[in-house]
């Protein structure tokens, strides 16, 4: 069991999660997040405080997956789209994310670092301005091939893959066979 120093104890990091970048590099890769354990992850491993899941499109359909996004602990945000274009379009949240973050950073100032889940070249420069501000933690890619090539030059401190078998075991969904073989 790792010891938490003073510092991490008062860290009270920020999470955000392009949400379709997430669910799109993990299906490619044959798996599925399981969004209660994938919470506690980013709470335990990166002490992130406020995790916000963003979304591209409002779909009825869809109730159910943002009503788990809540009970896991996200907080969940839309792409806001004209009205008659909601449900029909796909949802390009990278500007909303980048908003935030430098929302964040404005106004907030009891936050400690971003950690940022996606591996979208679009937050490159973001990316680049809180590691020279040292108020980046870590970008969570969903897989290798998710991982855009702008990001090469980032030491393995500011990054790492949710597609490696260590993190992947923690936050995957099993279905009750598996939780059972793991519990045994």
């Amino acid at each position: 069991m790792e010891v938490m120093t003073h510092e991490e104890k008062r860290s009270r990091n920020i999470a955000f999660v392009d949400g379709q970048n997430l669910h799109l590099g993990t299906k490619e890769d044959g798996w599925k997040v399981d969004l209660v354990r994938f919470r506690i992850y980013l709470r335990d491993k990166y002490h992130v405080a406020e995790a916000y899941y963003f979304l591209g499109y409002i779909s009825d359909e869809q109730e159910a997956l943002y009503s788990n996004l809540q009970r896991a602990g996200f907080i969940v945000v839309f792409k806001e789209h004209h009205q008659s274009a909601v449900g029909m379009k796909k949802g390009n949240v990278d500007s909303d994310i980048i908003f935030e973050v430098m929302r964040t950073l404005i106004d907030d100032k009891l936050f400690t670092k971003i950690v940022l889940v996606s591996g979208d070249g679009d937050y490159k420069k973001i990316v680049d301005y809180l590691i020279k501000k040292n108020r980046f933690e870590k970008i969570l890619f969903p897989n290798m091939k998710f991982a855009s090539s702008l990001y090469k030059k980032l030491t393995s401190r500011y990054f790492d893959y949710l597609s490696r078998d260590e993190v992947r075991n923690k936050v995957s969904y099993k279905n009750d066979q598996e939780q059972k073989k793991e519990r045994a």
